[in-house]
């Protein structure tokens, strides 16, 4: 269990770190793109710009189901240690302080998961974009 709690805190830091590090080179790619767009923009240029926005109202959507599930999850994981402590009162009952946080890190787990998925794939495809642009 312990192993666990660690690889999933480990998990989320280094999501967080790569978010860190990809949105930022996102938002940079796309402003010198919408800097260096002529009036009549290119079919590719409102295609990205489009997708700039679908994409963010996607991922948001997206991080906000996820949570409320596992939010949801979380609640019904206390319920059931609650009641299962109410019953057999010789075990052990997990709910607590570890619970609470544990089920806080797994939320916080899964509303970032969407949201760094596609950061860090929109920097390699914006960075693999402006690489092949720079060849030619």
């Amino acid at each position: 269990m312990v192993k666990r709690r660690v690889q999933d805190n480990m998990r989320l830091t280094r999501q967080t770190a790569e978010l860190a590090l990809a949105a930022p080179q996102v938002v940079a790619q796309r402003l010198a793109r919408m800097a260096a767009a002529k009036t009549p923009l290119s079919a590719r240029d409102r295609s990205e710009f489009q997708r700039m926005g679908t994409e963010k109202v996607a991922a948001w959507m997206e991080a906000c189901s996820a949570m409320s599930f596992e939010l949801w999850r979380g609640q019904q994981q206390w319920a059931q240690s609650w009641l299962q402590s109410l019953w057999m009162p010789w075990l052990k009952p997990k709910h607590g302080v570890q619970q609470q946080t544990d089920a806080a890190l797994a939320v916080l787990g899964k509303g970032l998961a969407p949201l760094h998925r596609r950061a860090v794939a929109n920097a390699k495809r914006l960075g693999k974009a402006k690489r092949k642009r720079g060849r030619t």
